[in-house]
């Protein structure tokens, strides 16, 4: 198989992410649409994806789209795809689907005959009359969008968000998808301190220290399609040497975490243990009224409480933002919320939005630009003191 087709979906909001991603990964052919990312590659590109896309949250195969306003034209085109060249005999497929704003809107029918359309094409290669489903999962979904029709098969397994490394609950966990989406729209470099003061789970630092050291989010967890005959173990065997192989252990990393919440802050620094992160990230306890640093250039990136978060404790938090964020009036602060009249209480208009999700709830991410610090020669030069201090561990 040369190439295929391939599928990176998104939130909504984070496809910019997601594309700048895949080039970077030096796919081109790119295509973008709401909550995905379209794209041709051969089939190494499966494990490499999977390994090193932070913002997906799948990765799929596309193996046909075609417009289908009865069940008997999705029953025919669906037969037509080329399955037998995907699905083993000793497949299991399980078929998911969704309909919006189609004639077929049944998604337990279309679903229904989709398996039945699967069947019959693998009869062609097969000759049995029934497959017993024993072997690797296939998930297909069957996604009809405006009367068109489009089949796929889900080569990740549990999401992409899913990275191995947060196993304890937080009240109100950020994806670690969204997390790295933000770190990525800041345009944080690792030569410069970074901060969240309201760290939670520690999902932010962690996603910021992942991007740091270039280590792909992927390597502590497995996929589904690692069991396929269709992609050949060397491949994913040379996929995760090439992963390892570019991590940059020497960058040294100036990584700030804080929460008021003592158990947050135990359980952030379990996390970072757990991702590999020992090292390159300070957790310390402190409320965000006593925020501040040593350092005078660096990014704020932070998702305060708001939604079922909002306490009359934690509503305090906003009044108090503005005189902490004052003290670091050369940094650059991003902030993700759902609270409204950000700007008002910031006294000050941000310099950029974009609309996001976070889950099902849609927050705005207010970005305040800090001045560009002075140009100097030298790694970490734009801070002396990040230079004079560089190797962190945490506390």
């Amino acid at each position: 198989m040369s190439s295929i087709d391939l599928i990176a979906t998104c939130a909504f909001g984070l496809e910019a992410a997601l594309s700048a991603e895949l080039k970077a990964l030096n796919y081109t052919d790119i295509k973008t649409s709401n909550g995905q990312v379209s794209f041709t590659a051969d089939i190494s590109a499966i494990p490499r994806c999977n390994l090193w896309l932070r913002s997906a949250d799948r990765l799929l195969i596309k193996v046909g789209s075609f417009p289908a306003y009865t069940f008997d034209e999705l029953f025919e085109q669906t037969k037509s795809l080329p399955w037998p060249d995907y699905l083993p005999q000793d497949a299991n497929f399980p078929v998911i689907g969704k309909s919006v704003k189609s004639k077929l809107f049944s998604v337990s029918d279309c679903q229904a005959i989709t398996k039945k359309a699967v069947v019959e094409k693998m009869k062609s290669k097969y000759p049995t009359s029934w497959f017993a489903e024993n072997g690797p999962i296939y998930r297909i979904e069957v996604a009809l969008l405006n009367d068109v029709a489009t089949l796929t098969i889900d080569t990740s397994g549990a999401g992409l968000h899913k990275r191995g490394y947060r196993t304890m609950v937080h009240p109100a966990p950020l994806k670690e998808t969204l997390a790295a989406a933000l770190v990525y729209f800041s345009r944080w470099k690792p030569d410069r301190a970074f901060a969240d003061p309201f760290g939670g789970s520690g999902t932010i630092v962690i996603e910021a220290a992942l991007q740091g050291r270039n280590i792909a989010p992927g390597l502590k967890r497995s996929f589904v399609a690692e069991n396929w005959p269709l992609i050949p173990e060397k491949l994913w065997q040379s996929a995760r040497e090439e992963a390892l192989d570019l991590i940059n252990h020497r960058q040294p990393l100036g990584i700030f975490y804080y929460d008021h919440d003592p158990k947050a802050v135990q359980m952030a620094k379990l996390h970072a243990a757990q991702a590999g992160l020992d090292e390159g990230i300070i957790f310390e306890r402190r409320p965000v009224k006593d925020l501040n640093s040593r350092y005078q250039y660096g990014y704020l990136v932070t998702n305060p409480p708001y939604g079922e978060r909002m306490t009359e404790e934690t509503s305090d938090v906003y009044k108090q933002l503005p005189q902490a964020l004052a003290r670091l009036d050369t940094w650059s602060h991003y902030l993700i919320t759902a609270y409204p009249g950000i700007e008002k209480i910031m006294n000050r208009k941000a310099d950029k939005k974009r609309k996001l999700y976070n889950g099902r709830i849609l927050c705005y991410y207010y970005q305040y630009f800090g001045p560009k610090p002075k140009e100097l020669a030298g790694p970490f030069a734009m801070d002396s003191a990040f230079n004079d201090d560089h190797h962190y561990k945490s506390k």
